[in-house]
């Protein structure tokens, strides 16, 4: 059931009306969607469905007071609005708040929508990018492709006086593949998508990931073990932003500043990178998996600088955290559902493209590590350090792409290689995932140019890369 939008209105203006209150939303969400994993062969698991509900929030005191139901109808809603007043002292206070709907910029244009399309030709798709993978011989042991879709509609009233009414909608294809050489196992991963229709998978898109999935995989079987030790570090722009995203990212977002628990803290208009790097969020890119015309409180998507020709000019604030730090909120409030309050959280977030060519980049680099596709890893946000897989990368050999290395790994520090970075190229690639903070998850995406970590005559400047030998 849609609430009464002239009922939430009441609820907002009656729990505004008392003393300290600072802010108060009322949130409706409504997820439909399919999931599809096609593993073996066969359909392993298919899901589809709607999920619905509304969270009240208050912030007094700079203190969140948050609930949320699954039954929206009105009387559930006055009760739920009655249980959160009762948690904080109520003193009167007479206030009016007025209302008006918020113009919805557009962030994406879908052409042929996934809920318009049956599950059996999703299935379809899916059975396509199983015969690819299987198509590449007997070393190809286990296939995993994976669809899913959803469209998001979100209904927002707060007391600043905006009415928010507006739908996301989009999709993400996944292949995933094991391969067996004798007693070495290795993966091959690729995804796709963002807010886009089915129109993505025009040109071959299917086909495409499929087999760069499985050479990848296929590809790593051979490879020869990585020599550890310092080198310079070559990451193409095909590797994604996994590295801006967790080594940098997170410690830009100002709650964490605000604990005190980000390496950042305390140094904004500081240098804290070379002059080649600045670092944007922008959630108003059109049909990325991490863009919106509003965040989950009511701000209005606007492009961030975060660092600027290496020098550090702001973070990533939602509400809250601006009313703690005295700031503004930057349009970064985010919540994966009606269940959980909003926070601090990335959009799409990149390293901004500079002059040089990728190729010379490469050819300026006498040896070292090329990554091609970054993995997962993990990061300390109080002092930086972090640990990176690498899931496709060679060596460097005489300024060329040498012969392929399993087993490497990227180990360093958040801002030393921000300051360490020396040459970053015209180029951008974006990679797209879930990113977890809190117990939530937030779609995003990330991206960087070609970018050299490390300065071939400077050994200081170089990165770790454990390896195997």
């Amino acid at each position: 059931m849609n609430p009464d939008i002239d009922d939430l209105k009441q609820v907002v203006k009656k729990l505004m009306c008392n003393q300290g209150i600072e802010f108060v939303d009322v949130f409706f969400e409504e997820k439909k969607g399919s999931s599809i994993v096609f593993e073996n062969g066969k359909v392993d698991r298919l899901r589809s469905g709607i999920d619905s509900g509304l969270g009240i929030r208050v912030i007094k005191n700079h203190r969140t007071y948050y609930g949320y139901s699954t039954q929206t109808d009105m009387k559930m809603v006055k009760k739920l609005a009655t249980a959160i007043k009762n948690a904080f002292v109520s003193n009167p206070l007479d206030r009016d708040v007025s209302f008006e709907f918020g113009d919805m910029p557009p962030v994406s244009q879908i052409q042929l929508d996934p809920a318009q399309v049956g599950i059996s030709e999703k299935i379809g798709l899916l059975k396509r990018a199983d015969d690819v993978v299987r198509s590449h011989g007997t070393e190809v042991i286990q296939a995993q492709c994976i669809f899913f879709d959803e469209q998001r509609r979100v209904l927002q009233i707060n007391s600043d006086g905006a009415i928010l009414d507006f739908e996301r909608k989009g999709l993400v294809f996944i292949v995933h593949v094991t391969a067996r050489l004798g007693d070495v196992l290795q993966t091959g991963y690729e995804s796709v998508g963002g807010q886009v229709g089915m129109e993505l998978f025009d040109g071959g898109m299917i086909d495409k990931v499929a087999k760069t999935s499985t050479t990848r995989a296929l590809m790593m079987l051979r490879a020869r073990e990585t020599p550890s030790g310092r080198m310079p570090v070559v990451l193409e722009s095909e590797a994604g932003g996994t590295m801006i995203h967790e080594a940098v990212g997170h410690g830009l977002e100002a709650d964490i500043v605000g604990e005190k628990m980000s390496v950042y803290t305390g140094k904004l208009g500081e240098k804290i990178a070379a002059e080649t790097v600045s670092v944007i969020d922008d959630p108003t890119m059109p049909n990325r998996r991490g863009s919106y015309p509003f965040d989950d409180e009511g701000v209005m998507s606007r492009r961030s600088v975060l660092v600027e020709n290496g020098y550090l000019k702001g973070f990533m604030y939602d509400r809250l955290s601006a009313l703690k730090q005295g700031a503004a909120s930057t349009g970064n409030g985010r919540r994966e559902s009606y269940r959980h309050k909003p926070i601090p959280r990335m959009s799409n977030t990149y390293i901004a493209p500079s002059t040089y060519n990728p190729a010379e980049i490469l050819h300026s680099t006498p040896s070292g590590l090329l990554v091609r596709k970054m993995g997962g890893g993990e990061v300390n946000t109080v002092n930086g350090d972090f640990v990176f897989e690498v899931a496709e990368g060679y060596l460097i050999e005489n300024g060329r792409q040498g012969e392929p290395v399993r087993g490497a790994t990227l180990v360093g520090n958040g801002p030393k290689v921000l300051l360490n970075i020396d040459m970053v190229g015209a180029d951008l690639g974006f990679s797209i995932g879930t990113c977890g903070k809190d117990g939530q998850g937030a779609p995003v995406s990330d991206a960087q140019p070609t970018l050299r970590i490390g300065t071939p005559d400077q050994p200081e400047t170089w990165l770790t890369v454990g390896g195997t030998v």
